[in-house]
């Protein structure tokens, strides 16, 4: 009951009324509120279409690369000769730069790669190199990238030390290559944890929000930014009704990547069974 009553409180409420906001609208000269679906048609094309483009494109990016490059690390680290010494301080250093983001994150990467940072000057002044822009979709990425790898890197850890080596050693003596081991043992078996953790990284650049206001404002499309602006407004009469239409298709964005996770892991389970 208090798992149920928490959930009720702090999940389905606030969603509940985000659904319900979202089909409301207000008149700019009497100000009354009535049932509308104009802010569910306006967040589907324009402006708000090309955030929630931006922000799919964005956080799918980041959570394959940071899929990708903390299951390597993992791997990396269990491979370690002093493994267990060479563990404790990975995942401690993952534990604290996966809870380090929002505008000190932003401004670390400002003042260090940023137009005047300092890397940047120093490349510039040593070898005339002309760097990137930081304030772009692509700077972004590498800034969510630095706390996507080490939460990747938290949560596969304990899927790789469920592989028993006795499987290992199992298919060795069957006569397996290493490819046919990852292929129909080891792969399968981390299927789900891999896929979890992934939608778990997609999940986070998703909704992430204080680091991209801090780092590049309005200039690249993302919804989390229309939303803040759209509930911030203090011009257009009734935005924040649009602003919660925007939540609600996150919302309803977020189940649908959900639903295909535990599509993926029932498969997943039937095949271990």
């Amino acid at each position: 009951m208090p798992f149920f009553l928490y959930v009720a409180v702090f999940l389905l409420l606030p969603i509940g009324v985000v659904a319900v906001e979202a089909f409301r609208a207000t008149d700019p000269v009497t100000f009354e509120e009535s049932w509308s679906t104009a802010s569910i048609s306006a967040i589907t094309g324009g402006a708000y279409r090309r955030a929630y483009v931006g922000s799919l494109q964005l956080s799918a990016i980041t959570a394959l690369l940071g899929a990708a490059i903390g299951l390597v690390l993992a791997v990396a680290v269990l491979r370690a000769r002093r493994g267990r010494l060479l563990r404790r301080l990975v995942l401690t250093a993952s534990g604290v730069l996966a809870n380090f983001g929002g505008v000190p994150l932003a401004f670390a990467f400002i003042a260090t790669i940023g137009n005047a940072g300092v890397v940047t000057a120093l490349l510039t002044d040593t070898l005339g190199w002309s760097g990137f822009s930081l304030y772009s979709m692509t700077g972004l990425a590498l800034v969510y990238l630095y706390f996507l790898v080490p939460l990747m890197v938290l949560t596969i850890t304990p899927a790789l030390e469920a592989l028993r080596p006795q499987w290992r050693e199992a298919a060795d003596n069957l006569g397996a290559s290493g490819w046919q081991y990852w292929r129909h043992v080891g792969g399968p078996v981390l299927a789900p944890p891999v896929i979890g953790a992934t939608m778990l990284l997609f999940a986070s650049a998703f909704a992430a929000y204080a680091t991209a206001r801090a780092l590049v404002g309005s200039s690249v499309p993302l919804v989390t930014l229309q939303i803040a602006d759209a509930l911030s407004s203090n011009v257009v009469v009734g935005s924040e009704n649009l602003g919660k239409a925007l939540a609600l298709g996150m919302v309803v964005l977020i189940a649908l990547v959900m639903a295909f996770y535990a599509w993926v892991q029932r498969r997943t389970r039937r095949w271990l069974t």
